[in-house]
């Protein structure tokens, strides 16, 4: 094969369409744009949405809701996921080793969600005032972020 010779497949390649070329191509005279009316002239348009002056059907429903774009950054722990831990100091990169966090997650934070039966040090992870209490009765401390 050769760069020269190389070729688009049949079909995929569609000759331009000239409008407004005479009555025997088939858009001749009004070029497809039907007879009169703004859409009919050139540079005549409206913007995306405009309903002629009548209020637009985005500006007439209410505002509702909000979908933050941060939301997924921050992953959620169970306090039970930090029993199956091999280390006793956990933090973002541990959780993230362990694969009970995504890789994309900017930062963790624990949940009280079951029972913890060792000690663990929390290092820069977010934790709940549930999951914190029964971390220290556990013998176990938090550090960093909180």
């Amino acid at each position: 094969m050769q760069l020269n010779t190389i070729k688009p497949a049949d079909g995929s390649k569609h000759s331009k369409r000239r409008v407004g070329r005479g009555i025997g191509s088939g858009l001749g005279k009004t070029a497809g744009r039907g007879h009169k009316g703004q859409k009919s002239r050139a540079g005549g348009y409206h913007k995306v949405g405009f309903e002629g002056g009548q209020m637009p059907l985005q500006r007439r429903l209410p505002k509702r809701g909000f979908r933050s774009l941060t939301k997924g950054d921050i992953a959620q722990v169970r306090l039970f996921a930090l029993n199956n831990l091999p280390v006793d100091v956990v933090d973002l990169l541990v959780l993230k080793q362990a694969g009970i966090v995504p890789g994309s997650a900017l930062s963790a934070k624990v949940f009280l969600s079951g029972k913890i039966e060792k000690a663990v040090k929390l290092n820069g992870v977010l934790v709940t005032k549930g999951a914190r209490a029964a971390l220290e009765a556990a013998g176990g401390s938090v550090e960093g972020l909180d």
